[in-house]
Formats: structure tokens, sequence, C-alpha cells
């Protein structure tokens, strides 16, 4: 879930959770319909399970332990997974992949994530 934060916080608002969910952007804040919410302040970003993530460049490290380096049109994270955008598609290395067209972002395993405005509605 916090995938989902950081990548609303970094207003991609094209996340992929499990489970029906509404998340809104206002401001610097990102509130989610099932209690999870982050706040950034400059390159750190709050999240409310406690974790904190800060943005070095292309490389973002979290209070957990883990990071994430985007290189070109790929990240990589530290726990051996990668993601590689190309055009409105982007390819996960677990198989899934996911095409954005206006709005919506419509994920191989059924999802589909639609913003409006400062909100993103997933099913």
């Amino acid at each position: 879930m916090r995938a989902l934060l950081i990548g609303l916080c970094a207003s991609t608002l094209i996340g992929a959770p499990a489970f029906a969910q509404t998340c809104n952007a206002i401001g610097n804040s990102v509130y989610c319909s099932n209690g999870l919410s982050a706040n950034r302040v400059g390159n750190t970003t709050f999240f409310s399970d406690g974790t904190t993530s800060n943005r070095v460049g292309n490389s973002t490290f979290y209070s957990d332990g883990t990071t994430s380096n985007r290189v070109g049109n790929s990240t990589f994270y530290s726990d051996g997974t990668t993601s590689n955008r190309v055009g409105n598609s982007t390819f996960y290395s677990d198989g899934t992949t996911s095409q954005r067209i206006g709005n919506s972002t419509f994920f191989s395993d059924g999802t589909t994530c639609q913003q409006v405005g400062n909100s993103t509605f997933c099913n």
C-alpha cells in the first residue's frame, strides 16, 4: 500500500490496489479511504504507518531499509523487483502490466484506476 501512496505523492496516481479504494490528493497530502495517508515536505514523505521516505535525485530511501532507484524509464527496487515504462504502458517484473489512457489506468489483473481532479478511484 505504501507503493500506492508513493505513486500518489509523486503525482503519478496510477497505483494498483487489490481492493476498491479512493485516494484524494490535497496539496502535499494524500488521504485514502482505507485510512492510510501521507504528507510530503520537500523531498521527505511521512506515511501514517510511521514509515518515512527521502528522495535524493533518482533514488528513494525508506526508513524500513528498502530503496528504489529510477534509471531512465526503469525503476529498480531493493527487493529485486523492477518496473519499466514504455510510452503509456508499464511492465512489472511480477508479470503485471498497466496501460494509461487519458485519466484511466488499466491493469492486467483487471483493476482500473481513474483520476478525477485530485482524486483517484480504483475498483
